[in-house]
C-alpha cells in the first residue's frame, strides 16, 4: 500500500459559527460538563478551554472509560485533577452507577454562582449546567444518560432565550438538553489523527487507509502482541491482515480499502483491546 503524508483538513467558517453558539449557551448555565474520550484524554480536549468556556467550574468525564484498562485510566484522573483544579469522574454510556456522583459534583460546582445571585437578592433556584465536548466524544450520550430518569422540560427560562431547552433532573439540578460543540481548530497533526482513530473527525476530512496505518503504527508503540494476537498476524500491517482474513481483490492482492475500515471499526468498538493513546506524561 502507498504510504501517503497524513493531512486531515479544518473548515474555519465551522469553527466560527460553533464558538459563537457556544459562548451564547455559556451565559445561560452555572457550570459545565467537560466531556473528552477516556482514550485520548489530552487530544480530545480543547487547549484553551477555560478561555473558551469563560472561567465557569466544570466537571470533566472521562467518557468511554470501559473501552480504557482502569489501571491506566487512574493516573491521567489524578493528572487532569491535579492541573484543572477540577474534578475528574471516568464514565460510560452502559452503567448509570456513577450517575448520583456526576449530579453531586455538578451541584456543588454552580453553587458558588448560586450564592452570588442569591446575595443580589435573587431567590434560589435549580443549578443549570450544560454538556459540552468536541464531536463524537459521547455528549448526546451523557445527556441521554443524565435525562433517562426525568424526561420533565421545563422549557424557556425567564430571561434565556426561547431556543433553550431545560429538562429538571431533580429539584437541585437543570440540564440544558443540547450539547455544546466545542470547535475544532486545530493545527497539531498528531493530535488530528488521533481524533481520528475515535471518528470524532468526519470520515470526508482524511484517508482510511492512511488513518488506519497510522492507528496500527501507534498501536504498535505499547499494545503491539495485543494487535498482533488479536488479527492472527506476525507482521502488523494493513496487507498482512487483509490477507489473513483473505480479503482478496483481482490479482490477488490485498484488499486494503476493506480492511482498513474494519480495523478502525474494531478499535473503535473496543474489539482490538483496551487501550488509552495519549502519553500520561506528555506536557
Amino acid at each position: 500500500m502507498k504510504k501517503d503524508k497524513l493531512h486531515i483538513h479544518w473548515y474555519p467558517g465551522h469553527i466560527a459559527k460553533a464558538e459563537r453558539k457556544l459562548k451564547e449557551q455559556l451565559t445561560y448555565v452555572d457550570a459545565v460538563i467537560e466531556v473528552v474520550d477516556a482514550r485520548i484524554p489530552y487530544s480530545s480536549g480543547y487547549n484553551n478551554i477555560a478561555g473558551l468556556l469563560n472561567g465557569k467550574p466544570r466537571l470533566i468525564l472521562l467518557n468511554k472509560s470501559d473501552l480504557t484498562e482502569k489501571t491506566e485510566l487512574q493516573p491521567w484522573i489524578k493528572k487532569l485533577e491535579q492541573e484543572t483544579n477540577f474534578p475528574v469522574i471516568p464514565t460510560d454510556a452502559k452503567s448509570s452507577k456513577d450517575l448520583p456522583a456526576i449530579i453531586k459534583k455538578a451541584v456543588e460546582l454552580s453553587e458558588p454562582r448560586i450564592q452570588k445571585l442569591m446575595s443580589k437578592g435573587l431567590l434560589r433556584r435549580p443549578a443549570r449546567v450544560m454538556v459540552v465536548g468536541m464531536p463524537n466524544v459521547g455528549k448526546s450520550s451523557i445527556i441521554n444518560k443524565l435525562t433517562r430518569s426525568s424526561k420533565t422540560k421545563t422549557g424557556a427560562k425567564a430571561g434565556v432565550t426561547r431556543q433553550q431547552q431545560w429538562v429538571r433532573i431533580n429539584p437541585q439540578l437543570e440540564l440544558l438538553d443540547t450539547p455544546g460543540i466545542i470547535p475544532m481548530k486545530q493545527d497539531n497533526q498528531e493530535v488530528a489523527k488521533k481524533l481520528a482513530f475515535v471518528n470524532s473527525v468526519s470520515e470526508n476530512a482524511y484517508s482510511n487507509e492512511i488513518i488506519a496505518n497510522e492507528l496500527l503504527e501507534t498501536l504498535k508503540v505499547k499494545y503491539c502482541n495485543d494487535v498482533k494476537n488479536y488479527y492472527k498476524v506476525d507482521n502488523l500491517t494493513i496487507e498482512s491482515i487483509a490477507e489473513s482474513r483473505n480479503w482478496l481483490i483481482s490479482g490477488g492482492q490485498p484488499d486494503t480499502e476493506r480492511a482498513s475500515a474494519q480495523i478502525l471499526r474494531d478499535f473503535r468498538e473496543g474489539k482490538i483491546g483496551k487501550f488509552i493513546l495519549d502519553d500520561v506524561n506528555q506536557e
